[in-house]
């Protein structure tokens, strides 16, 4: 018998995330007919799971959890595989009183030991008493956690030979921690944010009936890792608030066929998918131009994209690339948020695409204005930032400088949110939740931007940020002129300072390089440097790496911070360095 997947209309009537926990969600959801729907790399339905099924299925697990004599709060790990078995634990969890963690998959299997390390902090973090993971990760698990102690560690079917607890199950309090959630890691350790089930509902509230407007007819695709926020708040929560269907393709599935992605959003006619500006680049870059109207994606109305700096140029050759399938790039949907705010923080208006700000980049590097110009304007050197609009309603914005003061519109600073939706702190780490959380709620968020009125636009990281003589240098613009040369594709550049033989910060672009010939790689290397010195003003070092180099994160981004790390760690970099300067300043002179 064919599975067949769960519809997108239902009987029961919408509610819009007014609910007081994750389980009340679930069990209202369970009374309809939608769920969430499995799919291989090869676009074929392998599992089907109603919301009525994975309410059956998660108290089950937590009277199984009951039984281990766990006590109330006590953190899960849950290895966050996309499949059935994660949803029926995290579930579980809420029903049990217990905390779920999720913890990412390894991003490429070779990397055994640089994984074992990841899961192993991050289980010394969270203090994890069970750990679940798939089978085929159980023994990376088990190394990880040999010092300490866990009540269980295994996979989902070990698990459910366990005997079924006859007490009753816990009834969630508002106030209780629903999950912790880990941050990617970008720019330093990652740590447990803590998100109470107020919070996140609160911050769910939000997304469905102010950011995304979902209503009936609306259904999601999703390749996003479970354990990312915007994958797990955003396309697992916020479906089962809204008791809305979902498509998932595995995330290793999508990066290797990520046509499969708009195969998928084509036959379900979705209407909601959201992806981090990389996935529209990889689809527009595989995609053949006889290709595009084998897909049908006139009815994607919301194609959501943050998680990292937004560059209109990608989304642009995804637009240009996808038209003949009808997509409409007034679909675009430009957010911003982060782990410490549950997820969303801002979107842009609805049905208007993506809005674009062009200022005066010299002039940026030099002051806290951002001054607009004209995108034509000669002379000088134009920086685009994308709209991401305005806050949510329940979230107070402000523009900070270093000493704290507010600014006003048009000038770069920290951006501080303070809300509902706003963590508790970090996990078991007070000293960090002190740097970012003030006593008054203020959230430090460590990314820098400005106002236009409400609209949020944003910059960069704080600690990103490449600072020579005085200036202010974004790694995003190096980054961008490097991707633009045909030996480089996007997200094959990393830019970031580090003190040079002298003691001062040196700027640094490290690029994987396809190139093998050893003149054609010499050549790439001083063009950069020329378009550098010619666009930005500064002399930059150019590091040329072999494929697959680059570190990245566990939701798979780019990490500057340990690129900067590996690039110090190596041997005779300065050296390496002070011979690349001189042949600068011989040339200069």
């Amino acid at each position: 018998m064919s599975l067949e997947a769960t519809p997108t209309e239902n009987r029961l009537p919408p509610r819009g995330g007014d609910f007081a926990t994750l389980a009340e969600a679930l069990d209202y959801a369970a009374e309809g007919e939608t769920g969430y729907n499995f799919y291989t790399g090869r676009g074929e339905l392998y599992a089907v799971l109603p919301y009525a099924d994975l309410r059956r299925d998660a108290q089950r697990i937590a009277r199984q959890f009951l039984c281990l004599g766990l006590c109330q709060g006590t953190r899960v790990a849950l290895v966050a595989e996309t499949n059935p078995d994660f949803l029926r634990f995290f579930f579980a969890c809420q029903y049990a009183g217990l905390v779920p963690v999720p913890l990412p998959v390894p991003i490429n299997l070779g990397s055994h030991r640089a994984y074992v390390r990841q899961l192993r902090d991050m289980l010394i973090s969270c203090q994890a008493d069970v750990i679940i993971a798939p089978g085929g990760l159980v023994p990376f698990a088990r190394e990880a956690a040999e010092e300490l102690r866990p009540r269980f560690v295994g996979d989902p079917q070990t698990f459910a030979e366990l005997p079924e607890s006859q007490r009753p199950l816990c009834q969630p309090n508002p106030d209780d921690v629903a999950y912790l959630q880990y941050t990617s890691g970008s720019t330093r350790f990652p740590r447990g944010v803590m998100i109470t089930q107020r919070t996140v509902m609160s911050n769910l509230w939000s997304i469905i009936n102010d950011g995304v407007k979902i209503g009936p007819g609306d259904r999601c695709v999703s390749w996003l890792p479970y354990y990312h926020d915007m994958g797990l708040v955003g396309l697992i929560l916020t479906p089962v608030a809204s008791q809305m269907s979902v498509d998932y393709l595995g995330t290793r599935e999508f990066a290797m066929r990520p046509r499969q992605w708009l195969s998928l959003l084509s036959r379900s006619r979705a209407t909601i998918s959201f992806s981090p500006p990389f996935g529209y680049e990889l689809c527009a870059r595989r995609l053949r131009p006889e290709e595009a109207d084998k897909f049908d994606l006139s009815r994607w109305r919301v194609a959501g994209v943050g998680a990292e700096t937004i560059r209109p140029e990608s989304l642009a050759r995804f637009a240009e690339a996808l038209a003949p399938s009808g997509f409409d790039p007034r679909a675009f949907l430009a957010c911003y948020g982060m782990a410490e705010c549950s997820l969303a923080v801002s979107f842009a208006p609805l049905d208007q695409g993506v809005g674009i700000d062009t200022v005066d980049g010299d002039h940026l590097a030099a002051t806290e204005e951002v001054r607009p110009v004209s995108p034509d304007t000669a002379g000088i050197r134009i920086n685009r930032f994308v709209d991401c609009g305005e806050p949510l309603p329940s979230f107070e914005c402000q523009i900070r400088n270093d000493a704290g003061e507010e600014l006003p519109e048009r000038h770069s600073g920290v951006i501080f949110v303070r809300g509902p939706s706003v963590m508790s702190g970090y996990f078991n780490d007070p000293e960090n939740t002190r740097e970012v959380l003030a006593a008054d709620g203020w959230l430090n968020t460590g990314d820098i931007g400005y106002r236009v009125g409400r609209r949020l636009f944003i910059t960069g990281r704080k600690k990103d940020l490449i600072i020579i003589n005085g200036r202010n240098i974004w790694p995003q613009d190096l980054e961008y002129l490097a991707e633009q040369q045909p030996e480089v594709r996007p997200g094959d550049a990393l830019a970031f300072a580090a003190p040079g033989p002298d003691g001062e910060d040196t700027t640094i672009l490290v690029v994987q390089c396809r190139e093998a010939d050893k003149n054609r790689r010499a050549e790439l290397a001083e063009r950069l440097q020329k378009l550098i010195r010619e666009d930005v003003g500064i002399d930059c070092y150019i590091d040329l790496v072999p494929l697959h180099t680059l570190p990245r994160t566990s939701s798979g981004k780019l990490s500057r911070s340990k690129a900067r790390q590996n690039f110090i760690e190596s041997h005779d970099w300065q050296r390496h360095l002070l011979a690349s300067q001189t042949r600068i300043d011989r040339r200069a002179s």
